[in-house]
């Protein structure tokens, strides 16, 4: 289970040393084979191998025919790529991803249970204060959230 927010830095080659603390769940889990690809947020996903091959699963059954379904297919799939975790505890984003999420030399990786996010840090902070002061009050929280006590 991945969680907490930790503040990293990428080096000129795009490489990201992923805190000592996931490095051995990493391992257990899947051996450091990890999937990235893009989120619409505009940050990284990271995934371990297993975990993005059930994502695949599902949007692979995703509705050919519908619009928003197939846009999900062409970013989540079209920029999945296979990292792995090096002896050093680091993995290479490209170029593409780097750009897409306009990753500079700081950046937040947020644990999200089952995966990481990866936001340029200035991005995140400017985000995290948009939802800390609701930004969005137009939007409804869905049903499920009624039932949640936290």
């Amino acid at each position: 289970m991945f969680r907490g927010a930790s503040k990293v830095s990428l080096d000129a080659k795009g490489r990201l040393a992923i805190p000592s603390r996931y490095r051995e769940l990493l391992l257990s889990r899947s051996n450091g084979s990890l999937v990235a690809t893009v989120d619409k947020d505009q940050c990284i996903l990271i995934y371990p191998l297993q975990e993005w091959d059930d994502i695949q699963r599902k949007l692979d059954r995703l509705p050919s025919f519908n619009r928003v379904a197939r846009e999900t297919q062409r970013l989540m799939v079209g920029y999945a790529t296979d990292i792995e975790l090096d002896a050093q505890g680091r993995v290479l984003l490209t170029k593409e991803l780097r750009e897409f999420a306009s990753l500079s030399k700081y950046a937040m990786l947020i644990g999200q249970g089952n995966k990481f996010e990866l936001w340029d840090e200035e991005s995140w902070n400017l985000r995290k204060d948009q939802w800390i002061l609701g930004s969005n009050k137009e939007e409804q929280l869905p049903l499920e959230f009624e039932s949640l006590s936290l």
